[in-house]
């Protein structure tokens, strides 16, 4: 028996209310593959604001990272950012031009913030590619 097994051996008939605390690593002490799911889970949880700051270093250090960078993005969509999910969505246009979901993301961001006509044109481009808006 490992020690793992071991342990929840000894568990066994203990109400949860006694077992000890889960104790979590801080988030300064995170790797980057540990912060990506800690902000996934905050995303899909509603925390938007703990996903945008989970995931902003993730995005300086690699920002090569397509699917990082639109988590940001929608992240700051969501928590209605709109000038940092502005940012991130136009380099993303820039960068990768054939990701119709960043088109469409900055033609919402942009009707969001009052700029319906400037986002036009990336509603075309997201509907073009294939993307019901």
């Amino acid at each position: 028996m490992n020690d793992f097994e071991e342990m929840l051996k000894g568990l066994t008939g203990t109400p949860s209310s006694q077992l000890p605390p889960v104790a979590l690593p801080e988030e300064s002490e995170l790797d980057d593959h540990a912060r990506y799911d800690r902000a996934t889970f905050a995303f899909e949880t509603k925390d938007y604001g703990r996903a945008s700051a989970l995931l902003e270093p993730l995005v300086e250090a690699n920002p090569g990272n397509a699917e990082v960078a639109l988590l940001l993005a929608r992240s700051y969509y969501h928590s209605a950012r709109l000038g940092p999910a502005e940012a991130v969505l136009r380099v993303m246009v820039a960068r990768w031009p054939g990701d119709a979901y960043a088109h469409l993301l900055l033609a919402r961001t942009l009707q969001r913030d009052g700029r319906a006509e400037e986002g036009a044109p990336y509603l075309k481009i997201a509907e073009a590619m294939g993307l019901d808006a």
